[in-house]
């Protein structure tokens, strides 16, 4: 045997225990990752869960962007993200066009509220359906109409002291594809006739007025920076930026605050096998009306490495994670719908 074979047969051997080394050394360091995207309605609680679990999980890496539910549901559907987030159910229409089922998994409950920028007002403001579905159709323009101090006798004088341009009403909505701006629209259809026939409901809605802003993060900055403006965002987002919140008359009749007490009253746990239940406009005394679950989106094909990463966190954040619900304004599942959920999640490994 030459030298020049000698040489290249140690080369070779070199060569290859080093890429062993190389494989085992990034293998042994690298994570499991999965990417999401949609809903921004329960973004602060999915960032939670998702810092929470990677502390006693080291080994994966989960990306969660809130981008609206639209995008979310077609992020899904055209195999960009491993899951997606929406707070509306998808349509028929949106399953058709999936390649392969899509599982929705109800995480939390939360609720959408009314929040109103009137500079210097310190009473809380009263909303029953007719002024809700006016404001927002455009036919109540002025925050000292008569309509809103017949049901608010005690703001005619803080309102009279508004500078002429903040009486004016400027309502804000979400400008993306938004879960959100279904279960609004939804609930305003619900109790406007008026409503249902002239914009109806849906992610996204031909709005008759108003400015667009995109996400809740958007709608509510521009609450905020609005002078005279009401519009509708999740009840952690009005809360961690201190929003004025509106009490809204429920269908009981009563004039009801979005706190976690009221929220809880419009759950339901007799939930059907697909997850599939709405939560609005509850009959139940002392219910806030616009209440929603929130889904996770899981594609009944995902590889089985994926699902293997991502089930376990769905199964923490649904057990674990649930009591990290009300820190941040959400409302936790009930015991009955969480564990159905968890049983599904376990059927899908099993596929």
């Amino acid at each position: 045997m030459t030298f020049n074979m000698i040489f290249r047969q140690q080369w070779v051997a070199f060569v290859t225990l080093a890429a062993v080394l190389l494989s085992f050394s990034v293998g042994a360091g690298a994570k499991s990752t999965l990417t999401g995207a949609g809903a921004s309605f329960p973004y602060p609680l999915y960032s939670k869960w998702i810092s929470e679990y990677q502390k006693t999980n080291t080994g994966v890496a989960i990306n969660y962007q809130s981008i609206g539910s639209g995008a979310g549901v077609r992020q899904v559907l055209q195999g960009t993200v491993d899951f997606g987030a929406s707070d509306s159910p998808m349509t028929s229409e949106e399953h058709q066009k999936a390649k392969a089922p899509v599982v929705q998994l109800p995480m939390t409950i939360g609720a959408i509220v009314v929040s109103y920028n009137i500079p210097g007002l310190t009473q809380e403001l009263s909303l029953d359906q007719e002024l809700l579905s006016e404001i927002f159709l455009g036919t109540i323009t002025k925050w000292d109409d008569p309509k809103i101090l017949a049901i608010n006798p005690d703001l005619k004088l803080e309102l009279t002291s508004l500078k002429k341009r903040h009486k004016f009403i400027s309502t804000v909505h979400r400008s993306d594809g938004s879960g959100t701006t279904a279960v609004f629209t939804n609930y305003l259809s619900d109790i406007s006739e008026n409503w249902k026939a002239k914009v109806g409901a849906a992610k996204s809605v031909k709005w008759p007025v108003g400015l667009g802003a995109k996400g809740n993060e958007g709608v509510t900055g521009m609450i905020k920076n609005t002078p005279g403006s009401i519009g509708y965002v999740e009840l952690t987002y009005a809360l961690t930026n201190n929003l004025k919140k509106a009490k809204l008359k429920n269908k009981a009749g009563e004039f009801v605050s979005p706190e976690i007490v009221n929220i809880q009253k419009a759950v339901s746990e007799n939930i059907p096998d697909d997850f599939i239940l709405s939560l609005l406009n509850s009959e139940k005394e002392g219910a806030y009306p616009i209440v929603a679950f929130t889904y996770l989106l899981v594609p009944s094909d995902m590889p089985t490495g994926k699902l293997s990463v991502l089930a376990p966190f769905i199964k923490w954040s649904l057990e674990e994670g649930q009591g990290l619900s009300k820190q941040l304004h959400y409302v936790p599942l009930p015991t009955s719908i969480s564990e159905k959920v968890v049983n599904k999640v376990s059927e899908l490994q099993q596929l």
